[in-house]
């Protein structure tokens, strides 16, 4: 899941009259308000005047607005501006593109272009996988939105998902080396979507889906990776369903259960429900029942929404019917993918003994941890502020760079698995404990390991055009 929480961040620049108020009323006023100083920088001083910046954060925006507003009404005090943190380092962009060798004569001018870039480009004319060894294509992703489903923050249009785009970009190349380049397309039509990634795609070596809303998101994924021979990876589901099973292999360690034995309950059938479904079926679940605002998804009722059909017909074998409240008698394992406050703590007590309980809407679970800390084996949230969270950062730079190191036709299940176990390994057996089932997003280990893992699997299935040096001498495969 994506994590939408986070400290909040200011720096406010004020104008003091210190005759009129000394500073340390100013600080008592902010910390009354919920702020938090962290910083304090000197400006300018008078006789009986100073400026001053005070960087101030808080664990929610509206404190921030409770801060600014009793310091507007603070005698001897002027509020000069508000500097968001956040807004500042957004300024012009976040990413940006720079020359891999410097161009400094008439020499290398002909070299990187005309004349002699003729020949590179002919190179690639008589033989077209040439542009993995002579472009940018070799290591780069193209990161596409429609701007249709972006974080929690819904139907925004593509020049406000930007944001979110480059950020990805950025974790792409920090975690992982990979050149990720956001694109926001105008256009929420399905077919024109199809159509424009397809006439982007000789230069990319791999598309990211991101924040595409259901259900086009699954017909647009399954028509470009039939017609792509690139990877094509929505990020949002698979991304989700990868970190999901990893932290899920641990958790089943902890509360000692069997994956081919747990009930298991998905709340929530939208895009990333289904997808978490489905790597769960791969890996051995048998008994899967998901549920969604119309109760349990039978195969015996006809729904609306296709995706329901499909999924009931492979879903519930005991064809269980009525409500998540119902239906959560006995599971070992609820997944919440769903709103806040659905689930209960009844809910939880009527689960089987240790249960584990992934609840991960953003920003409110569908049940606070707190509440449900004494009775459940293991908890995993969408949040930063609690533990085990469950995060696709920690999951598309690695993929996508083993897919990359191997020119992958596609991302298939059995790489994504290979994903999941990578990710669970990078928790030594001495480390894990409830409260510690999933790696840092920070953890180094975790990009190489994810690597290692889905190029193997990407061979063993056929689908790697190329064997990186260390796999072709038996390597570890």
């Amino acid at each position: 899941m994506k994590d939408t929480i986070g400290g909040k961040s200011i720096i406010l620049r004020v104008e003091l009259q210190t005759e009129a108020v000394h500073f340390g009323q100013l600080i008592t006023v902010i910390t009354e308000n919920g702020g938090d100083v962290i910083a304090i920088d000197v400006i300018q001083t008078g006789p009986n005047w100073t400026v001053r910046d005070i960087t101030v954060t808080a664990s929610e925006q509206i404190q921030l607005e409770a801060v600014t507003g009793a310091i507007k009404l603070l005698q001897g005090v002027k509020l000069v501006h508000v500097s968001d943190r956040t807004f500042l380092l957004h300024l012009g962009g976040k990413i940006e593109m720079k020359p891999k060798v410097p161009i400094q004569n008439r020499d290398d001018l002909s070299r990187v272009y005309t004349p002699d870039v003729a020949r590179v480009c002919m190179a690639i004319h008589e033989k077209q996988e040439n542009a993995y060894k002579l472009t940018i294509k070799r290591n780069t992703v193209a990161v596409v939105s429609d701007g249709s489903a972006v974080l929690g923050l819904g139907n925004i249009g593509p020049y406000a998902a930007m944001p979110v785009m480059e950020g990805k970009a950025m974790l792409f190349k920090q975690l992982a080396d990979v050149d990720a380049f956001p694109i926001c397309l105008d256009t929420q039509n399905t077919e024109e979507i199809i159509t424009t990634i397809k006439n982007l795609a000789p230069a990319f070596g791999g598309i990211n889906l991101e924040d595409i809303s259901s259900p086009r998101c699954f017909e647009i994924e399954e028509r470009l990776r039939e017609e792509l021979d690139i990877p094509v990876f929505h990020d949002d589901q698979h991304g989700t369903a990868v970190v999901l099973y990893a932290g899920l292999i641990n958790a089943l360690k902890v509360v000692g259960k069997s994956i081919h034995e747990a009930k298991v309950v998905v709340c929530g059938i939208g895009a990333a429900g289904i997808a978490c479904s489905n790597i769960l079926l791969a890996a051995g679940v048998k008994e899967l029942i998901g549920v969604d605002r119309e109760g349990a998804l039978v195969s015996s009722t006809s729904y609306n929404n296709p995706m329901w059909n499909w999924y009931a017909e492979r879903t519930n074998p005991n064809r269980l019917t009525g409500s998540l409240h119902e239906i959560i008698e006995g599971a070992d394992v609820f997944i919440g993918l769903s709103s806040g406050g659905v689930l209960k703590r009844g809910d939880v007590e009527r689960m089987a003994p240790r249960p584990i309980v992934f609840v991960m809407a953003n920003p409110t679970p569908e049940i606070h941890p707190d509440e449900i800390e004494d009775i459940a084996g293991v908890i995993a949230t969408g949040r930063s502020d609690f533990p085990n969270q469950i995060n696709n950062v920690l999951c598309f730079p690695g993929i996508f760079r083993a897919a990359l190191d191997c020119q992958a036709t596609t991302i298939n299940e059995e790489m994504k698995l290979a994903a999941s176990a990578a990710i669970a390994s990078v928790v030594a057996p001495q480390e894990l404990n409830k409260l510690y089932i999933i790696p840092s997003v920070f953890n180094q280990e975790v990009v190489r390991r994810i690597r290692t893992g889905v190029i193997e699997a990407a061979i063993r299935t056929g689908v790697a055009r190329r064997m990186p040096r260390e796999f072709r001498s038996g390597g570890s495969i």
